[in-house]
């Protein structure tokens, strides 16, 4: 069988905030993962407390995946209901906090003492992807292969417009502010599996990183599963929306690895062009333009979505998900995408809790 013609697996990470009526975060994670875990379910604590994360089994279609993505966001807004909370699907929080509590677990204290501000400010919520991928060679071939289109799946999921209580001007500032820690970013091209573990070993030894955990790339090789991870998506405002993302992923892997057969050379984007890329898609997300991951000329953000919608449309009719991507991309086509909403419920009477209302599970 050829690297591409395999149906992949996949599976998603999400992570929310937990808040009260008025948005406030409160730090109550642990206390309804254990609620949670109860009734089952794969939950776990982040570094702040007041953010807890979910992870679904390893699913082969799309119904599966947001099957178990919905039931997973279900039972854990059940847990902060029950408390009086409210679970926030958004990149970033809605109003202040002078000081973001640390979770007490070891690891994370010695997160905060090492990195400081940067630990005790980084209050953002991401959506991860993992794609199952054959071996670690292999997933450092397909990285080249997908980094080019990380801005668009960045417009696609943008969704943390608010910082501290105020319009921020861009549609992802989570990616602005994850970008902070010095571990982020766009991974580099690399010339062969040595080359990226002997980057990871550098950083280890500059202290840019305190273990391999630290490895914030956008994308990069799961240290504890046989897949490839894709962390450049904000929280979704919906598990369909996840789902969406997970889905666009999948092809476009499916789509590196025949090209990797092939033995065709990926697109080689400088560096610091991909950075300014994902610089515009944070700051405009699905209503603005961006750099055309091949050409490299300005164009609207919807050229490049329907774009790659084409290209995926084999890979997406072989797996059975090209009606339900079709319908999501119409969906975010006509009502915009997660933080166009929430822009747009406070813009109705400027009330924050007006967002609160359009976003929380």
């Amino acid at each position: 069988m050829a690297l591409g013609d395999e149906e992949l697996t996949f599976g998603v990470e999400e992570e929310f905030f937990l808040v009260d009526a008025d948005g406030q975060l409160v730090p109550s994670g642990p206390e309804v993962v254990r609620g949670t875990a109860e009734h089952g379910g794969e939950l776990q604590q982040e570094l702040i407390s007041s953010q807890v994360e979910t992870a679904t089994v390893v699913c082969r279609t799309a119904e599966e995946l947001l099957g178990n993505l919905t039931k997973l966001r279900d039972d854990l807004a059940g847990s902060a209901h029950e408390r009086g909370l409210r679970l926030l699907p958004s990149g970033t929080p809605l109003l202040p906090e002078a000081s973001h509590q640390i979770t007490r677990k070891p690891r994370y204290r010695r997160m905060a003492d090492q990195f400081g501000a940067i630990a005790r400010s980084s209050a953002t919520c991401g959506c991860h992807v993992h794609i199952g991928v054959a071996d670690r060679e292999t997933a450092v071939r397909v990285s080249n292969h997908t980094r080019a289109w990380l801005p668009v799946l960045l417009a696609l999921t943008a969704n943390s417009p608010f910082d501290g209580g105020a319009v921020t001007g861009y549609r992802s500032w989570r990616h602005v502010l994850w970008s902070r820690w010095p571990s982020a970013g766009p991974p580099p091209m690399f010339v062969s599996l040595e080359h990226y573990e002997n980057s990871v070993a550098a950083m280890l030894r500059s202290g840019a990183m305190m273990d391999r955990a630290m490895l914030y790339w956008d994308v990069r090789l799961s240290e504890n599963q046989p897949t490839l991870e894709f962390r450049i998506c904000d929280v979704a405002a919906s598990a369909a929306e996840a789902t969406l993302a997970a889905v666009l992923i999948r092809g476009l892997v499916t789509l590196a690895l025949r090209d990797i057969e092939a033995d065709r050379t990926p697109v080689s984007t400088p560096d610091e062009v991909l950075r300014a890329n994902l610089w515009r898609t944070a700051r405009d997300g699905l209503s603005g333009s961006c750099l055309h991951p091949e050409s490299g000329e300005l164009v609207p953000i919807w050229t490049v979505v329907d774009e790659l919608a084409a290209n995926l449309r084999s890979t997406l009719t072989a797996t059975g998900d090209l009606e339900f991507a079709s319908e999501q991309l119409a969906r975010l086509r006509s009502t915009g995408g997660g933080a166009d909403r929430q822009l747009a419920a406070y813009r109705r009477r400027s009330r924050l809790t007006d967002v609160l209302d359009e976003q929380c599970v």
